[in-house]
């Protein structure tokens, strides 16, 4: 499903039209909801970077929305994975940042930076595998979550356009239902089939629709 074919579902379940930024508003809300609450494999890159020497932080990519791995790449480009670990761990394990040492763990820091443990003894070379947040189908026009699980999508859209007409409880509570069980495939999806070919196996499997 397209952009434009969207807005045109939209509009005809809920019996009314719409401008063009109240629909943009009800996919972009619909968007927000599910790419913080399901991880996508398919929605996954990879961006090399440099940790600085004694500087324990590394700036997040513009797009990032979670990570998958982190890992510090040697000389001869063998990589080591640090353990991803919450801020009060890696405040604890290293208290004092000017302490130095080749990096074991990481974590998210703020909104905006990892922090790493021990702060670097050296400059080292890394790659972050993450989740990133993909252009919105509203300036797109097409995107992963429109062609594969259109479903999600619009009912998320729906909810947010019935509540914001202040449609009936039960229509909402309709949508809302429709919208819950796509999650639930899209996780399904995420959990098993897709990851089958990274790292994972014997997780759950669904075929193609």
């Amino acid at each position: 499903m397209n952009y434009t074919e969207l807005k045109t579902n939209i509009q005809d379940i809920c019996e009314q039209t719409f401008t063009d930024a109240q629909l943009a508003m009800f996919t972009e809300q619909a968007e927000q909801g599910i790419y913080n609450s399901v991880q996508i494999p398919a929605l996954r890159r990879n961006q090399t970077g440099v940790l600085t020497n004694a500087d324990p932080y590394l700036i997040y990519p513009v797009d990032f929305l979670y990570p998958f791995s982190l890992a510090v790449i040697d000389a001869q480009g063998n990589y080591e994975y640090l353990l991803n670990k919450d801020v009060n761990f890696m405040r604890e394990a290293y208290p004092n940042p000017t302490s130095t040492g080749k990096p074991k763990h990481y974590g998210l820091f703020d909104d905006t930076a990892f922090i790493v443990g021990p702060s670097p003894d050296a400059a080292y070379a890394v790659e972050l595998h993450y989740g990133y947040y993909p252009e919105t189908i509203v300036t797109a026009g097409t995107t992963w979550l429109g062609t594969e699980f259109d479903t999600a999508l619009l009912n998320g859209a729906l909810v947010q356009a019935i509540r914001f007409i202040k449609g009936e409880p039960d229509m909402v509570a309709l949508y809302q239902k429709m919208y819950i069980d796509a999650m639930a495939l899209l996780k399904n999806l995420g959990d098993g089939k897709m990851r089958e070919d990274m790292y994972r196996s014997g997780q759950l499997r669904i075929e193609p629709r």
